[in-house]
């Protein structure tokens, strides 16, 4: 008696598309040994669209392979090109994930991409090697802010060849904190202009309404969106709960927390 009403969201079969052709065999054969064979049709797409030269907004459900959309076209011209790129999130935690799973790739593959994170746990003696060697630097908004940009003039060899801006969980970048970062992310454009560089940006939400223009407002540059995701998903079955009264007399029920 507590359930008010029931529903279906239908799964739906993933929709695949073939590795691109122009992806260097080496990282073919590293996606091969993770039994990736094929793309879903979101990261073919987000592939040729940074391969067009567009800035890419991808977003898609949780666990539906964003990472792939970026990853795949930086290392791609990490191997083919030696240039750079520079990975914002939100946390340490999601910096560190990410890390470790494009060193796994590096491995698998022996692609010989050098990634490293670079963030208020990076000791001092570090910190000279991931500005010089790292063609993958995996940081955060704070980071950039304090300890990258006032200090580009030692990131020189670093900003000279940024290809890529990616930044992920982009619907964590709203109100005060979104503003602050837009700010931020002007000012790494103008440091990029001063090193005669115009880094491409692919950016990846979880499912949010409006991620074109948030996108294009974080930025202030029109961004392409990508929003119908390949990836599979099971059937979903939603109860409305509707949670006990506990107080009769004014009418007040169990939080839908605790009731959760």
């Amino acid at each position: 008696d507590r359930i008010t009403g029931v529903f279906l969201i239908p799964g739906r079969a993933a929709i695949h598309a073939p590795l691109p052709p122009g992806l260097p065999a080496a990282l073919a054969e590293a996606l091969k040994s993770r039994n990736i064979t094929q793309l879903y049709s979101h990261q073919a797409q987000a592939w040729h669209a940074v391969r067009e030269g567009k800035d890419v907004v991808v977003v898609t459900p949780t666990a539906s392979g964003k990472s792939l959309c970026y990853t795949l076209p930086v290392l791609a011209d990490a191997m083919q090109k030696q240039s750079r790129a520079l990975f914002l999130f939100p946390t340490k935690a999601l910096a560190q994930d990410q890390v470790a799973e494009l060193l796994e790739l590096n491995r698998a593959g022996k692609l010989g991409v050098k990634a490293f994170t670079f963030d208020g746990d990076t000791p001092g003696d570090a910190r000279q090697a991931v500005r010089l060697h790292g063609e993958i630097v995996v940081s955060n908004p704070d980071m950039l802010h304090q300890a990258i940009l006032p200090h580009h003039t030692k990131w020189a060899q670093f900003f000279e060849n940024l290809q890529y801006v990616v930044i992920d969980e982009i619907h964590t970048y709203r109100g005060v904190f979104g503003s602050h970062v837009a700010n931020v992310l002007r000012r790494l454009e103008r440091v990029c202009a001063f090193y005669g560089v115009k880094p491409q940006y692919i950016l990846c939400s979880a499912t949010i309404g409006n991620p074109k223009a948030h996108a294009e407002a974080l930025l202030g540059r029109e961004v392409h969106a990508i929003t119908e995701s390949g990836a599979p998903s099971g059937d979903r079955h939603v109860l409305l709960w509707n949670p006990p009264v506990v107080n009769p007399d004014l009418g007040l029920r169990a939080s839908a927390r605790s009731q959760s």
